[in-house]
């Protein structure tokens, strides 16, 4: 039965601690034995899934309470999981750290109690012995509902260092699943943002995931792991897996063409952040979903009724996407035309009429440039402006993470209003652009989608 697909939770004491290469490696190894991994990741990041889907083969998936509500983790989880053996989830920060002021709301152990998963701590061992009893006795016993599993002692220097923390650990009660030591630590490049994306890597990206499959393969007790993950049984509440709606029996076309409603969806080096169930729910609602790459391709798609540009790095290709004139030609004079534009972000600078000084569509008159200031957290927000993606009124959450600003010009409309950390207006409505910072997760109002393709059909 999927719904009790044998699971484990990936988490830690905090940032920093090493689950991202337990977690992928661990991916990757089982693969490599054969089985069909589910990757999952909480919180709304869209780097490390990238490694995930590399480690598995499979699309890797978000799971967060606070972008997509509680009620939707079990069936995205579920939907996620069809036909696998086993499913890995990474955790985000500490185990216990979810949205700021908002209690244990979106955190990696409220996501492993509404999945009934057991929960693998990650310990950086490296500057402690002892002491790490008192640790992992603190996580284990601060929230009962929250079934620490066992744990992996990561960054170990000796086997003198490993025999005191597996004595220590020994005292809690708790098993040791793993011990990775500190000699062999897979590094993956980072930046002003996190990891470097899989799809700027190449094959550097394959080589470090096998490496963590290696290193998680040699130091820990697989099969352990896995019989943990075969003793969570069903999940609770009876869920059932998340659908984007009933796929259509053909594409649905315009009245006065023939050609499929086509959505292009920038893809490629600059455009790697997008998750999964927004092109589901695309294709759902009618729409063929075509991928094209801003640094390579020179056109849209032909028959492009509606373009979707979420986020990335555009700051790190600024050059390259200057360069390519003659598809900021082709987006601005789509968006002239009054075809939707959904732009999230990275999308938003790619809009605009310059970054950092280099030329870009000239879609918005607005200016971009790189900041000092990181703009990072969760967001409450409503549709303030009727635009393509939403109708006035439509509460949606989201999430920003941007180190860069946008100088508005005049002329277009708002898109959110900001109802908390605090009350301001973001983004840009114009024709049927609809342009801002706040990436959102579209299961949460499948409406937006449906949305978005019945005006690529009007326009």
């Amino acid at each position: 039965m999927t719904s009790a697909v044998p699971r484990l939770v990936i988490a830690a004491p905090s940032s920093g601690s090493g689950k991202t290469t337990v977690a992928t490696g661990l991916m990757a190894a089982l693969a490599a034995r054969g089985l069909a991994v589910s990757p999952h990741k909480v919180g709304p990041d869209y780097i490390d899934h990238g490694y995930h889907t590399l480690a598995t083969g499979r699309v890797g998936r978000n799971l967060d309470a606070y972008l997509c509500g509680t009620e939707l983790v079990a069936p995205l989880f579920l939907h996620g999981a069809r036909g696998c053996d086993i499913a890995v989830v990474e955790g985000v920060m500490g185990l216990y750290d979810g949205a700021a002021g908002e209690g244990e709301l979106a955190s990696t152990a409220q996501v492993a109690k509404l999945l009934g998963a057991p929960v693998v701590l990650v310990v950086d061992a490296s500057s402690q012995a002892r002491s790490v009893a008192a640790l992992v006795h603190g996580f284990v016993s601060w929230d009962p509902e929250v079934r620490v599993g066992g744990v992996i002692l990561n960054k170990v220097g000796s086997d003198r260092h490993e025999a005191l923390l597996r004595e220590a650990t020994d005292s809690v009660g708790v098993p040791v699943l793993g011990v990775l030591r500190r000699a062999r630590q897979v590094s993956t490049p980072s930046r002003h943002l996190g990891l470097v994306p899989v799809a700027e890597r190449g094959t550097e990206a394959v080589e470090a995931v096998e490496a963590m499959a290696a290193l998680v393969a040699d130091g820990c007790d697989l099969e352990a792991l896995v019989g943990l993950a075969r003793a969570a049984g069903p999940l609770p509440g009876g869920f059932a897996p998340w659908t984007p709606g009933p796929a259509p029996t053909h594409h649905p076309t315009r009245s006065d063409e023939r050609s499929p409603l086509r959505v292009a969806v920038a893809g490629g080096a600059a455009f790697t952040f997008s998750y999964a169930e927004h092109t589901e729910l695309l294709a759902a609602a009618g729409a063929e979903v075509v991928t094209f790459d801003p640094l390579r391709d020179e056109e849209l798609p032909e028959g492009t009724a509606g373009l979707v540009v979420g986020g990335g790095f555009p700051e790190v290709y600024a050059a390259e996407l200057s360069a390519n004139e003659p598809l900021r030609k082709a987006v601005a004079e789509l968006a002239l035309s009054g075809a939707p534009v959904a732009a999230e972000c990275a999308g938003l600078l790619y809009l605009c009429r310059e970054l950092d000084g280099l030329p870009m569509c000239g879609v918005l008159d607005a200016s971009a440039q790189m900041s000092e200031r990181l703009t990072l957290g969760y967001r409450d927000a409503v549709a303030v402006s009727d635009s393509a993606l939403a109708a006035a009124g439509t509460r949606m959450r989201g999430h920003e993470f941007h180190r860069t600003a946008v100088e508005p010009g005049a002329g277009a409309a708002p898109a959110w209003g900001m109802r908390a950390p605090e009350r301001r207006v973001e983004g840009f409505v114009e024709r049927g652009v609809h342009a801002s910072y706040l990436h959102t997760h579209w299961a949460s109002e499948p409406g937006v989608a449906r949305r978005f393709v019945e005006r690529c059909r009007t326009s």
